[in-house]
């Protein structure tokens, strides 16, 4: 059977949100509180999440890199600095819910449930030194979210986004656009976590409902696949899932956003 989340249907679905979501002219950095202000909730909790993080961190885990879970990442995790790693802890994937891994960060998991519109989170842990070339996202459905975790002090890692630039600062978070080409140089020599979340763009009603079915279908094409993987690279490891069933949730929830202003 021929899968439908094809580089060819994206482009499709990228034509039909393009001049909703800005054309050239879309914003690169999101006010938050005008776009999205359900994410400030993960901002208030930012301490119960750090402290999830780092109890995680503190018992070394093996955690997968981010192309073992999405081959196609294989480029800008490797691209740069090779012998160093860009590694994830999944706990959300368009309505995929690992719940071995949600066990272990509850207070974080319960935060993400009350983010309407949630496409995708997980915890991005860049090891000292390691950097990101530069690409870009290659579907306009979604915004991008960082809250910053653990930050190094000295030489902090950033972000560079078209043509603007943000250093990340614990605690803190950003909105951005991450269709656009962005990077991230890291010089620091200690790691560098933020939680990302993906939330559904804002568009208008019709395009919103095309937007909540295509992230269905990257559930069931996708997700799923993400989430397998994941689990197998647990047995890999030689790690005991604490829950062989996931937890199913009814596909991405309606967000509660405000409506893109007028173009």
């Amino acid at each position: 059977m021929a899968r439908p989340i094809t580089n060819g249907s994206i482009r499709v679905m990228n034509r039909l949100f393009f001049e909703a979501a800005g054309g050239l002219d879309r914003p690169v950095f999101h006010d938050i509180d005008r776009t999205y202000p359900s994410l400030r909730k993960l901002d208030a909790a930012y301490p119960a999440i750090r402290e999830e993080l780092v109890a995680l961190l503190q018992a070394e885990p093996v955690l997968p890199q981010y192309f073992e879970l999405d081959s196609r990442q294989r480029y800008i995790s490797t691209a740069k600095d090779p012998d160093k790693s860009w590694r994830v802890f999944l706990l959300y994937a368009m309505g995929e819910k690992p719940a071995n891994n949600r066990r272990q960060c509850p207070r974080t998991a319960q935060a993400l449930d009350g983010i309407p519109g949630l496409f995708q989170a997980f915890f991005s842990i860049l090891e000292p030194g390691k950097s990101i070339p530069a690409h870009r996202g290659s579907f306009l459905g979604y915004l991008r979210y960082h809250l910053a975790l653990v930050v190094p002090s000295e030489r902090p890692p950033r972000i560079r986004v078209k043509d603007q630039s943000h250093t990340w600062r614990e605690g803190e978070s950003v909105l951005f656009d991450d269709s656009w080409e962005h990077e991230v140089t890291n010089e620091s020599a200690s790691k560098r976590v933020v939680l990302i979340v993906d939330v559904l763009r804002p568009l208008p009603p019709l395009l919103h409902a095309i937007n909540l079915g295509f992230a269905c279908l990257a559930r069931a094409f996708y997700a799923r696949r993400m989430v397998r993987r994941m689990k197998e690279f647990d047995a890999d490891a030689g790690l005991n899932a604490i829950d062989e069933q996931f937890t199913d949730a009814p596909g991405v929830s309606e967000p509660s956003v405000a409506a893109p202003s007028a173009r």
